[in-house]
């Protein structure tokens, strides 16, 4: 009676095949936590690029109502950390003759800005506006 022995040479083929799925694996794992880290940073800076346009349209109505009011609408604060820049230029009034009145128009900008230019979490947004009074 004779033994069967496998072949010398096809010993060690199923420790070469673990470690080639081991690493595709650990390729795709690798792959898998960078995409994570990724999407996570975009949806970070897409709430604060929504959160800065809010901030922005925050300063704008407040411009809005202070020219309508007659007062003055050029004014920085802030804004749940953003900081909210307005700016208000009037124009020289006009008379329309079809109303028998003066009007006045208002340009106005605002800007909300957050963090540092270059910084990872840097959002910055600005709204213009044209009002007549």
């Amino acid at each position: 009676m004779s033994t069967m022995r496998p072949d010398s040479r096809q010993r060690g083929f199923g420790l070469v095949a673990a470690m080639f799925v081991i690493i595709i694996m650990a390729a795709v794992i690798a792959t898998m936590a960078r995409l994570a880290v990724s999407q996570n940073a975009t949806n970070t800076l897409a709430i604060q690029q929504a959160r800065a346009y809010q901030a922005a349209q925050a300063g704008l109505e407040w411009g809005i109502k202070q020219a309508l009011d007659g007062q003055a609408c050029t004014d920085s604060f802030s804004v749940s950390g953003f900081a909210v820049s307005v700016s208000c230029v009037a124009t020289t009034p006009l008379s329309v003759a079809e109303e028998n009145r003066m009007v006045q128009f208002y340009q106005l900008t605002a800007t909300a800005e957050y963090g540092a230019t270059g910084s990872a979490d840097y959002a910055y947004r600005r709204l213009t506006a044209v009002v007549e009074r």
